[in-house]
């Protein structure tokens, strides 16, 4: 039996280094990261931090202090949040009433993104799965080994299916403890939007009301984030608006329904649909681009989205890829994305196996295994931006990856990544067609690429940390290494 790891020691560590509870706003965490709000970075020791025994890294982002602790992530958010208190908890309902009390705003993309994270993150894990089962069912259905009429693969598929169809509720109660409102709220608002009678009405073309030549028509927000986003930022300005004047005994039946009422009208009659016609152009357009000048996007998409990856600034990218698959079924930018990954998860594995340094093996086969399964920070953090050529390596590969993934105009039809993400490149249509090859082409280049660079050039035993990186100079930080 594997014994469970205490991480009190490092909770500790970690809240005492970044200027103790007084300085700690809240906190909250994305596959890899601790995001804490602090009142006052300067306050932080970073590179004490950086020295704890689980810590891989810091960045500073968005307004965020990131410790990166890799894939034990969550089991460390989990002490330091009992170290903390609950309180200190942004996706707690009591940590997020005043969700800027305390808080030096950032800029307003890095406020957004910071929402994002937060609203998007908590749901990345069970959007891969389910594409990941809808891809396989796609293949045995392909291949004519299960029927679609047969109840296995109505189960199946109501499994796959049903964090996508059900989205507008899950982001719902994930952006509305983000943002301070009520998530249970929020969730019945997402459920307003996603009611059967709704899009049944949406699929024949309905209005629910007309004003003279003004239509308002139903929409289908099965798949749908942004909407529920705003609808949730809403609920919590107009939450406090409402508390602000109605008598306390009356807040727990008329507060919800005030919000329910205003928020649900307001989605379904004006934000929603306005937000449904951008995301579709957003979407069209950016398949447009992405099919009229392929080689190109792949190439520079490739060769540059692990850098967003650093900062934490892919965040913003992933509702880009949600909203190609909410709106066309499909997206060939997460195509070229996938190869990002593989290639980072080639790169490590060639130091693993190259490098005699127990140590470096360990953390590097582990690290490969992350990034094959589509969670690059570890491999980027732990190995590859210690060993700058290593994380070079990889951007090589990912370039030609991406360059090969965007000429042959390989779509994907799911949202899971890299190798693991295979069957999202499986036609739900036709089964397996071009793109499937294409992916398989694109990552065995990416694959070797990746690998042979970082293996002869990238990487050996005789290299030291310190002297092959210099750290991204962060704003009101001191240039460290590692």
């Amino acid at each position: 039996m594997v014994k469970q790891k205490n991480y009190e020691p490092l909770a500790k560590g970690i809240i005492a280094h970044v200027g103790g509870q007084e300085n700690v706003d809240s906190v909250i965490h994305c596959f890899t990261r601790l995001r804490f709000y602090l009142k006052d970075e300067g306050l932080a020791e970073t590179e004490k931090v950086q020295k704890l025994d689980g810590v891989i890294d810091v960045m500073k982002s968005g307004g965020q202090y990131q410790v990166i602790i890799g894939n034990g992530v969550k089991d460390v958010y989990d002490a330091v949040i009992d170290e903390l208190g609950s309180a200190f908890a942004q996706d707690s309902e009591e940590g997020t009433v005043d969700e800027n009390q305390g808080r030096k705003r950032g800029n307003p993309l890095s406020e957004l993104i910071g929402v994002i994270t937060g609203a998007v993150s908590p749901v990345v894990g069970v959007l891969a799965a389910g594409g990941i089962l809808k891809g396989l069912l796609a293949m045995f259905t392909g291949f004519h080994w299960m029927s679609t009429s047969g109840n296995l693969y109505m189960l199946l598929n109501a499994m796959g299916d049903s964090a996508f169809f059900f989205l507008p509720i899950i982001i719902g109660f994930t952006a509305g403890r983000r943002l301070g409102a009520d998530p249970i709220v929020t969730a019945v608002i997402g459920g307003v939007i996603a009611y059967p009678t709704i899009l049944t009405a949406a699929g024949k073309g309905s209005d629910i009301m007309s004003i003279g030549s003004l239509h308002f028509p139903f929409v289908t927000y099965t798949y749908t984030i942004f909407p529920m986003i705003l609808a949730a930022w809403m609920a919590a300005k107009l939450t406090k608006w409402v508390k602000s004047w109605l008598p306390t005994y009356l807040q727990l039946i008329f507060t919800p329904l005030i919000v329910i009422l205003v928020v649900s009208t307001i989605t379904l009659l004006i934000t929603g649909p306005v937000i449904t016609w951008l995301a579709d152009g957003l979407a069209s357009g950016i398949a447009w681009s992405l099919q009229t000048s392929g080689w190109v996007s792949g190439l520079l998409i490739g060769g540059l989205y692990q850098i967003l990856v650093i900062f934490g600034l892919h965040w913003g990218v992933v509702p880009l890829v949600a909203n190609d698959i909410a709106t066309t079924g499909h997206s060939y930018l997460n195509a070229i994305i996938c190869q990002t990954m593989i290639a980072q998860g080639a790169a490590v594995l060639a130091v693993a196996i190259k490098s005699k340094k127990t140590g470096l093996k360990e953390i590097s086969f582990g690290s490969a295994i992350s990034a094959f399964c589509g969670v690059t920070e570890p491999a980027i953090y732990g190995v590859n931006l210690r060993y700058r050529r290593v994380f070079i390596s990889g951007l090589i590969g990912s370039a030609v990856g991406g360059f090969i993934t965007g000429l042959l105009h390989v779509n994907m039809w799911g949202f899971a990544g890299s190798l693991i993400g295979f069957p999202s490149f499986v036609n739900p249509k036709i089964g397996i067609d071009a793109s499937f090859w294409g992916f398989i082409i694109a990552s065995a280049v990416s694959l070797i690429v990746g690998f042979v660079i970082a293996y002869t050039w990238g990487y050996n035993d005789k290299m030291e940390t310190g002297k092959e990186i210099q750290r991204v100079q962060q704003p009101g930080s001191k240039q460290r290494s590692a």
